[in-house]
């Protein structure tokens, strides 16, 4: 009679967690319009500037008399994959991956969306999309070709058949209904290093919503995931991402996110489920938010003392307001709006020609290994040897392209997407948005040939409260894991920097240029002039 007992508390146990399991659901969000937003034709594209939406202290007015910025949203999933390091090692991953924007991500770049491609049907996709190659069976969409495969809407995205046969809406009748197969099919087993890269502009609304597929090598775990937005000014404790003030997602289920974007500069995220094991396991990606300023027209100075009239991005400097993040410049220098630009500066010190995140990281390949079996992980012995940019270590890092890994369910999958390679046009200017993601290391970069200038520190301009510049520049830069830094590269001069000039960013710290057991490695990439 004890084992019958011990069989039926096991088969209520059983019972209880497949309970648990249907519970769940997946979803996703994009709404069209907001409050904030009130007109969805306006919401697909980033209005010009012209004055601020907010301008008093009684909440958003019914009718605004400026609508900045736009509705931007993007699906991740939570769960595992494998990337391959610069030796030919396959390295396992806790990680994230992309479920939108899936042909923008595999060209390197955001996967963030207007809601009128992000709320798209979804084509037929099969497992490792967009990496996966072509079969008669297969999806049209799948060539194993960046260049052909276009889909950047929702992954699982369907119409609820459910609702229209009933009569309560009609086609598409898209409410965030999804089909779980596709996700499943494109999401399981599909993790990135780093993970999906998000963009938004100044004054965006920006939907995030994170679906968790579970983890195929360690079934035994029944790991939770949240979003953390690292340094990010966000009010809501709620959408956080800290497990403890907020909420955690768990297999089989989604939760959307939701962000204001106040404040321009590098930022970055990660899961805030057991932050040592998960960030060292691959489970970060970066985020940027570009400026006002980039909108704006007339004199920059002129534009940007619209912030004064903005209550969240209002500077009572010099004197009263010590947290100022953002004092207007101390010279009017005369400088026309429109451009790219790192942050409203008023002055044009910060205009680039192009931008290059760059994520750094490292593995510890003991520890990935441990984590990929039934072992407990060591992590006071935890020790990286595997030195990354975007998820590369040399030579990967002057790979053009996504780097596929075949992984455990026989697909290819774009496990490193982003290229490491900075290309700056003849007469041009690079913005290289740098985000230290390490656990357990200290990292420098060094500049062969082209002064980094460093304007940014942590997602702040670097001014005082003054607003006179505190820019620097340097050969070398060190972070530790937790900050960013905005550096411009001016190859403006081309007596100095002619086309076919080839250049190299790396680390100095020796034993940091090896893949593992291996020399020439790790930290180290190409500038390149053309």
């Amino acid at each position: 009679m004890k084992k019958l007992h011990h069989i039926g508390l096991l088969i209520a146990l059983v019972c209880l967690a497949t309970g648990v399991a249907r519970a769940q659901s997946f979803q996703v969000q994009c709404p069209t319009f907001t409050i904030t937003h009130p007109t969805a034709a306006n919401n697909n594209s980033e209005p010009t500037y012209v004055g601020p939406t907010y301008t008093g202290t009684t909440g958003f007015p019914v009718t605004p008399a400026h609508v900045n910025g736009a509705i931007k949203c993007q699906q991740i999933s939570g769960g595992d994959g494998f990337a391959t390091m610069g030796d030919g090692t396959q390295t396992y991953l806790f990680a994230f991956g992309p479920l939108s924007g899936l042909a923008d991500m595999s060209k390197g770049l955001p996967g963030t969306q207007f809601p009128v491609v992000f709320n798209t049907v979804a084509p037929p996709l099969v497992p490792g999309d967009p990496a996966t190659s072509d079969g008669a069976s297969q999806s049209p969409y799948s060539f194993g070709n960046p260049s052909v495969f276009t889909y950047n809407g929702a992954v699982g995205l369907a119409p609820d058949l459910d609702a229209i046969a009933a009569g309560t809406c009609t086609g598409p009748c898209l409410d965030g209904h999804v089909d779980p197969r596709p996700i499943m099919d494109v999401g399981v087993m599909n993790g990135n290093m780093p993970a999906p890269l998000m963009a938004i502009d100044e004054d965006d609304e920006f939907f995030l919503t994170l679906t968790n597929v579970g983890q195929v090598m360690r079934p035994d775990l029944f790991e939770q995931h949240t979003v953390h937005f690292h340094g990010y000014p966000n009010a809501s404790a709620f959408y956080d991402g800290v497990p403890d003030a907020s909420v955690a997602i768990n297999i089989g289920g989604s939760f959307t996110y939701y962000y204001l974007a106040p404040d321009a500069g590098t930022y970055f995220w990660h899961c805030h489920i057991t932050p040592p094991e998960h960030l060292q396991m691959g489970m970060v990606g970066q985020l940027y938010v570009r400026p006002r300023q980039n909108r704006a027209t007339g004199a920059l100075y002129a534009s940007l003392q619209q912030q004064q009239l903005d209550l969240r991005t209002k500077c009572d400097s010099p004197s009263t307001d010590i947290l100022c993040s953002n004092p207007l410049p101390a010279v009017n220098t005369g400088a026309t709006g429109g451009g790219k630009y790192a942050y409203n500066d008023g002055d044009g010190t910060t205009r680039y020609d192009v931008e290059y995140p760059l994520q750094i990281h490292g593995f510890d390949p003991n520890f990935h290994f441990v984590g990929m079996t039934f072992n407990p992980e060591g992590f006071t012995d935890m020790k990286d040897k595997y030195f990354l940019l975007n998820g590369r270590s040399y030579p990967d890092t002057v790979h053009d392209g996504p780097l596929a890994t075949q992984s455990t369910d026989g697909a290819l999958h774009y496990s490193q997407p982003m290229s490491s390679i900075i290309n700056i046009p003849v007469g041009g200017r690079a913005l290289l948005r740098i985000a230290d993601l390490d656990v357990t290391e200290y990292q420098t970069l060094a500049s062969l040939g082209i002064p980094m200038q460093v304007i940014g520190l942590n997602a702040k301009l670097l001014r005082d409260q003054s607003g006179n510049n505190l820019y620097y520049n340097t050969n070398s830069i060190t972070l530790a894991g937790g900050e960013s830094l905005d550096v411009i590269l001016d190859a403006s001069d081309t007596t100095k920097y002619p086309s076919g000039s080839v250049f190299y960013l790396y680390t100095p710290n020796l034993d940091h240029l090896s893949n593992d057991a291996e020399n020439f490695g790790g930290l180290m990439t190409e500038v390149r002039i053309n």
